[in-house]
């Protein structure tokens, strides 16, 4: 019959789509299985492979499997029969495997001629009573054999193990659960019909994952129990040992392999710092993941990057979707609880009835022998003098008014029944059958019965099969902490190298020294020397100016804490630096959004600029000055209002100026000339006010204190006056800083010796006095920098 190609496609795919939901996908909602995992099973229970008799091979299950009932792909059958010996996929196995079923590294099973497979003892508890017309029988694909449309399931399936699968236009999405506390709500919901969820919640704590982990009991989680959808957010868990991260769980699903390949990844791109190495110590005993921390007091901050930044927290999405009747539904718990209860009582009954049946059978049976013995003496004669079988059986019929059923028995008894042990014993057999007939026809008539055998199933179930929860329930939301919270704000140094190479030295590892000693060291690469130094605290955001004029911020406690004896690490590894770009100065973040930014470069160039022009600022940068081929910036200092500056330069002079005298320009201008430099170089550059002291500190590790009332305020060009007069003794002058009486100073030489002294502990000298020795300096050693802490 010909009819539009539209018709046919729409009707053929919906043919499809329901045979992939209701013969594919989606499971019963009395079983818990799919139709290839029951098939599966069934196969194995015909051909008795029960949990005491030895495995067979998975080919010969598989292909008993397809070719009686399930009509697919071998690959798909076994793929299913291997999930079902996972148990790092199912909480509870149905299936025992012997050999390679494939790992939680996601490696692929063993070929089906390899591996053997047997029933695990809890899914016989799924097959009992199936030949007790428990459960409906449908024809097979060919109608050649019946197989059972679902299973009699003693166990709840379905909220043990769980299940998931995509169908047409719909997916399913359950999470296990723990054996005793489902059994224990189910029960409770047997004896309080009228429960409400949460009542069944006190019971069923969250979904129990084969590899625990953790999960927190959030709202999100609630709604999978109310309404059949929602989320639940699954952890591993972790355990610290020293400078060690142990993972000794992984969210369920994980691939265990490829989650540590990512993690390695991350760590190489530098997305996860303060990681040393990755170790795969896992076995038979379980996961560990040993991860080496750099410094015992980084662990809470690596922790917080595995859960931020791996999938060691993962979100996983429910949707309870079974079939009822065949049709697809979205159940919560209480509907979910409600159908195994009915199913079972359904179950129950109908297995009674069948007993009862069989029962009253026997006891017919057991009647007519007992009537032939007290004829004793009468059916020997019957016997006698009958001339065959069937003569036989016809006059027992008559005379004693038996069925065909007993007259058959009474001929088919053997003498030795004739005895009066055999008697008593036969009426000890009736006595025991009919209080089994009276038990089973209560059990049959009175659903209060049923509860009751139920309950008691469940309790023997818990006690067969049931275990400890092996996921961690943590009450509430997540505490999420931002990682600034987990970083201590302490005291720091940050050590710039001429190479801009940066580290973050703790400010305790410097001792305070009398002035004169030679220090602590401090190491840089070869060939190379300390810069600067600036103190802050770990918790203060820094701004980092480049040799190109840009500027880029990042808090200080995202360059690696390391030993003081450590080297540093290039400026790359935290920010975006472009090409044959390398850190020139640092400063910490300004305190005022009201004041402005004074910037001095070594040629002498200084400008002065809003400071929101840099605060609101991407972590990518921003230009903040244009700067020559061969000048760099030297000095970042903030003022407010109108404020004297100061300007050191190398050949021993200072200039004092008014900041009035610089113009307020934008980021792209250069700025103007601060003070005559006739051949020298800026050094430093400050605010400084009246009651400070200017400390000069000389190449070969001399300084002095002096007042800065002593420095005359010139016009912002002139040449300045000394503050240090250079002489063979002296050397040049370095570093120029202003310091009050309570300040400390660390001072760096160009051999990475490191002194932190008290200002008190230098004198107060004029703008012309040499100095005292504030470092003892080694053969060619010389200062590099200082910095006020």
């Amino acid at each position: 019959m010909m009819r539009p190609i539209e018709e046919e496609i729409k009707n053929s795919y919906l043919d499809y789509a329901m045979s992939v939901i209701v013969s594919r996908a989606i499971p019963d909602v009395r079983d818990g299985l799919k139709p290839v995992q029951r098939r599966i099973i069934y196969s194995m229970y015909e051909l008795n492979l029960n949990h005491d008799k030895p495995y067979k091979k998975s080919a010969r299950i598989v292909g008993e499997t397809m070719g009686k009932y399930h009509p697919h792909g071998d690959s798909a059958i076994y793929d299913a029969l291997a999930r079902m010996s996972q148990d790092f996929s199912l909480r509870y196995p149905l299936v025992d495997g012997q050999g390679n079923f494939g790992s939680i590294d996601g490696d692929a099973p063993a070929a089906m001629r390899y591996t053997e497979a047997r029933l695990a003892r809890i899914a016989e508890e799924m097959i009992r009573d199936i030949d007790k017309e428990t459960v409906p029988f449908m024809p097979n694909f060919d109608g050649s054999l019946n197989e059972p449309v679902y299973f009699p399931s003693k166990i709840p399936q379905l909220l043990i193990n769980g299940t998931s699968g995509i169908a047409v236009g719909m997916a399913t999405n359950m999470l296990p659960h723990n054996l005793n506390e489902v059994c224990d709500a189910i029960k409770y919901k047997i004896d309080h019909e009228d429960s409400s969820l949460y009542d069944l919640l006190k019971f069923i704590k969250g979904p129990d994952f084969p590899g625990g982990g953790i999960i927190y009991r959030t709202k999100d989680m609630i709604d999978i129990y109310k309404t059949g959808h929602g989320k639940v957010i699954c952890r591993g868990s972790i355990e610290a040992e020293d400078k060690r991260i142990i993972i000794k769980s992984l969210p369920y699903g994980l691939n265990k392999a490829q989650y540590i390949q990512d993690l390695a990844n991350l760590v190489n791109n530098d997305q996860i710092n303060n990681i040393s190495d990755i170790k795969d110590e896992s076995d038979r005993n379980g996961i560990r993941i040993v991860i080496k921390v750099k410094g015992h007091d980084r662990i809470d901050l690596v922790v917080n990057q595995l859960y931020e930044k791996t999938q060691l927290e993962t979100s996983i999405s429910v949707t309870n979707l079974v079939l009822l009747d065949n049709v697809p539904v979205v159940m919560n718990l209480e509907d979910l609880i409600k159908n195994f209860i009915g199913f079972r009582l359904d179950v129950i009954k109908k297995r009674s009835e069948y007993d009862l049946k069989k029962l009253n059978e026997r006891m017919h049976i057991l009647n007519g022998l007992l009537i032939a013995l007290n004829n004793i003496d009468l059916v020997i004669k019957i016997i006698r003098s009958s001339s065959d079988v069937n003569s036989a059986r016809s006059s027992l019929i008559k005379e004693l008014s038996l069925t065909e059923a007993q007259a058959n028995a009474i001929l088919d008894m053997r003498l030795q029944r004739l005895t009066a042990l055999e008697i008593s014993k036969l009426k000890e057999e009736i006595d025991e059958i009919n209080k089994k007939i009276e038990y089973l026809s209560d059990v049959v008539n009175n659903e209060n019965t049923r509860k009751n055998v139920l309950k008691a199933e469940l309790d023997e179930i818990k006690k067969q099969y049931g275990d400890r929860r092996r996921t961690e329930v943590i009450e509430g939301e997540i505490s999420r902490r931002d990682e600034e919270d987990l970083i201590p704000n302490e005291e720091s140094v940050i050590i710039l190298s001429e190479k801009g190479l940066l580290k973050r030295v703790s400010l305790d590892e410097y001792k305070s020294q009398r002035r004169g000693g030679r220090g602590i060291i401090t190491n840089t690469r070869d060939n190379d020397s300390v810069k600067s130094v600036v103190s802050c605290m770990a918790h203060d955001t820094l701004y980092f100016f480049t040799n190109t004029g840009r500027v880029l911020k990042e808090k200080a406690y995202r360059i690696e804490k390391r030993d003081r004896k450590a080297l540093g690490v290039s400026g790359n590894k935290f920010l975006k630096l472009n090409d044959n770009e390398i850190i020139r100065q640092i400063i910490k973040s300004p305190e005022n959004l009201e004041d402005l930014l004074i910037i001095v470069t070594k040629n002498g160039f200084i400008k002065k600029t809003n400071i929101s022009e840099i605060l609101d600022m991407r972590k990518s940068g921003i230009k903040i000055i244009n700067l020559a081929n061969n000048d760099e910036v030297v000095s970042v200092s903030e003022i407010s209002g109108s404020s004297k500056i100061f300007v050191a330069a190398s050949n021993g002079k200072a200039a004092v100026f008014l900041s009035d005298e610089v113009p307020l320009t934008s980021r792209s201008s250069r700025g103007v000339k601060s003070m005559k430099l006739n051949g020298s170089y800026v050094i430093s550059a400050f605010p400084v006010k009246d009651d400070d002291t200017i400390l000069s500190i000389t190449e070969n590790g001399l300084g002095k204190r002096t007042r800065a009332t002593e420095f005359p305020e010139h016009h912002r060009g002139s040449s300045g006056v000394y503050l240090f007069k250079e002489n063979e003794k002296t050397g040049k002058l370095v570093m120029a800083l202003p310091v009050k009486d309570d300040d400390e100073i660390i001072i760096v030489t160009k051999n990475d010796q490191t002194i932190r002294i008290k200002s008190s502990d230098i004198s107060i000298l004029s703008r012309f006095a040499s100095g005292v020795r504030l470092v003892g300096l080694t053969e060619n050693d010389s200062i590099s920098t200082a910095c006020v802490v």
